[in-house]
């Protein structure tokens, strides 16, 4: 009996605490760039163009589209422009690769592409509004101008200034099923056709004793 005993005993409940995982180092400090091994002796982790912080393992050719006015199409014009001034491959070379005085001259070439051979059509602003004269904004200065320019839309009570000013859509979009803003009645119809139903009976409700005296 007393090997049944012990057989059957209960145990004493033992609570099993998970164990932390080691902590290696941060995932960050194992991801390799696609750039990486083509770092200089001064090569710079962040550089900031024209107020732009950008990754100095990007590449030159990727790294002027970052900057706020700079498309595409004009930054392959300023990627010939260049490598045919600069002698410098925008395609083959880091941005944290570039000296202080390179970086001087290829903020100089954005800020002036007029200058370096870029035709008016490739601005954004091919003929200026107050100047008359083809001009390109960047950043800050794009964000400017284009706040200046709704604000003039809006005090001549043009079209185009009316419909900013109400949050309306200007170039001739639908806007019956998407970009709705303010109050949209259309989803709340059926809502408000049952209201008023409610209403109404209830206005009868109270109406029909009133009648009666009438008679």
């Amino acid at each position: 009996m007393a090997t049944i005993e012990k057989k059957f005993e209960k145990k004493p409940f033992e609570k099993k605490v998970p164990e932390k995982p080691k902590q290696g180092p941060p995932q960050h400090a194992n991801v390799k760039h696609k750039h990486a091994g083509k770092e200089g002796k001064d090569f710079k982790g962040i550089v900031r163009i024209l107020g732009k912080d950008i990754e100095g393992h990007v590449l030159l050719k990727d790294g002027l589209r970052k900057v706020k006015g700079i498309g595409q199409n004009l930054g392959l014009i300023l990627n010939r422009i260049i490598r045919r001034e600069m002698g410098i491959d925008p395609a083959d070379t880091l941005v944290g690769n570039l000296s202080d005085a390179q970086m001087s001259n290829v903020e100089e070439i954005i800020k002036t592409p007029q200058k370096h051979g870029v035709k008016p059509h490739s601005l954004n602003r091919p003929r200026d509004v107050e100047t008359a004269v083809p001009a390109h904004f960047l950043a800050s200065d794009l964000s400017f101008t284009q706040r200046q320019d709704i604000e003039r839309e809006k005090t001549v009570r043009s079209w185009r200034g009316w419909r900013l000013s109400m949050g309306q859509r200007v170039r001739g979009q639908h806007s019956r099923t998407t970009g709705r803003t303010g109050m949209s009645v259309g989803v709340l119809k059926k809502a408000i056709k049952a209201q008023k139903a409610a209403a109404a009976t209830s206005a009868q409700e109270k109406g029909a004793p009133k009648e009666e005296k009438k008679k």
